[in-house]
Formats: C-alpha cells, structure tokens, sequence
C-alpha cells in the first residue's frame, strides 16, 4: 500500500483526529513511559494546532498537524527508496511537496520535520484542507519494487486507516506483547469518559489520576482535566464525548 491508497482509505479530517486521540490515550495506558509508546497526541503544538504522531524508535516516523487550515501530514520511512538519503546532498522525492497548498508550506519547511541541513525527512506527505472532499497528494513517479511498501505509509499508518479497536488491538498486543481487553478499546475508540474500571482493564498497575497530563495533553474528552484546560470550556465542564462511529468522514 502506497500513499495513493492510504489517502483514499482516510475518512475526514475530524474522524482522523478523533482515532489518533484515541489512539495516544491507549498507549498512555498501556505505557506509562512516554518515550516507549508508539502514538502521541498534544492537542497544542503550538496553541493553535494540534499535533498526532507516530514513531517507532528506529528512525521511522509520521506526524499529522491539525488547525484551521484542515490538515496536513508527512512521513519517513528510513528503508524507503524514497528516502533523501539515497543521494548526495539529501534530495527530496521529485513531486513530494510541489502541490502543497501555500497554507501549508511552512510545515514542509518546519525544523522538526526536517533534517539538520534543512532538507525535509519525508518519504510521504498529504493533506486535506475543510473544503476539500477527500485528501490529496502530490503527482509523485513511485519507484518500482518487488514489495508493495515503497514509501513506507502502509505500515505505518495501517492501525489509522483501519480505524476499529480490532485493528488497534492486533497491533498492541503484538507491540506491547500482553493481551487486552476489547471492550475497554472500544470504550476509549468511542472517547467515552474515562474510568479507573477501563484503565484497570487495560493496564492494572496504571491509576487514573496519573494520567492526569496525559489526559490533559492528548485532550481527551469527558475528563475534568482536559476540560479544565481546554480554551473556552469552563473550569470543571464536561467536555461532551465524540464517538468516532458518529464522527463524519
């Protein structure tokens, strides 16, 4: 699978960012050691936008930022064919970043997506402002190989695209090796207001109250915290829940 078929796959930019919410706050549970886990969420990166990411430790990463604009995402993956590495200077994929719209270009440019020199680490880049009907990508020449992931998107963004707490169960209890209860992933998938019943279900040495930042962080709904901290909730409102099988594509 290639970014042709991931952005074909991916519903609207809201449900994209209600199943990476849900996504960051299970590894939050099931890892309490932030710099373990596979998928992130900080609701402000900066205060204006919000920021969803994925990284494996071995040098292989994505990250989707959310904001007015609608939504943008890159990726690296460092076994691609596609990577800037294979030449010298880095170059990037001829057609990665030629269609970006202007309101997105200086995320193309963003110092943490990019290498030292400059050069943005990206095997794969798509976006989706509010008015568009579907994502888009750039007219890219992939390269041809004997396996389907020449960009690295198919692994990478495989539990997103999927979209179910089956999905996201699989992957976990391959990465995190323990097998999890798939009624308390489905109660998370669907942002409903946490319990110390569901955390426990899902990682018994992890007490809600520590998951307090987490919360907070991610912007989880339904929880004091995060309503406390989010711009224009009253101290100590409910954030009402977004269930992701009601959210539009």
């Amino acid at each position: 699978m290639s970014v042709y078929e991931v952005v074909s796959k991916l519903p609207g930019i809201e449900t994209v960012r209600a199943r990476s919410q849900a996504m960051a706050m299970l590894d939050a549970i099931l890892c309490p050691e932030w710099s373990y886990r596979l998928f992130s969420f900080d609701r402000l990166w900066p205060p204006t936008e919000s920021l969803a990411s994925m990284r494996d430790g071995s040098g292989n990463d994505y990250s989707i930022v959310f904001s007015s604009a609608g939504a943008y995402a890159r990726s690296f993956d460092h076994e691609s064919p596609m990577t800037p590495w294979r030449s010298e200077p880095l170059e990037v994929w001829p057609g990665l970043f030629e269609t970006v719209p202007s309101v997105f270009r200086s995320l193309v440019e963003e110092p943490a997506f990019c290498e030292a020199d400059g050069v943005p680490r990206a095997t794969a880049c798509f976006w989706r402002q509010p008015s568009d009907d579907a994502w888009s990508t750039g007219p890219l020449e992939l390269p041809v190989e004997e396996h389907e992931e020449v960009d690295g998107t198919g692994w990478m963004f495989e539990v997103l695209v999927g979209g179910t707490a089956d999905e996201y169960q699989k992957f976990a209890e391959d990465y995190y090796e323990v097998a999890l209860d798939i009624t308390a992933i489905r109660h998370i998938y669907d942002l409903k207001p946490l319990t110390q019943e569901i955390v426990s279900a899902l990682n018994p040495d992890v007490d809600l109250a520590h998951l307090t930042e987490d919360v907070t962080q991610i912007g989880y709904p339904g929880y004091p915290a995060a309503a406390q901290a989010l711009p224009g909730h009253r101290a100590g409102a409910a954030v009402p829940p977004v269930s992701l099988a009601h959210t539009l594509g």
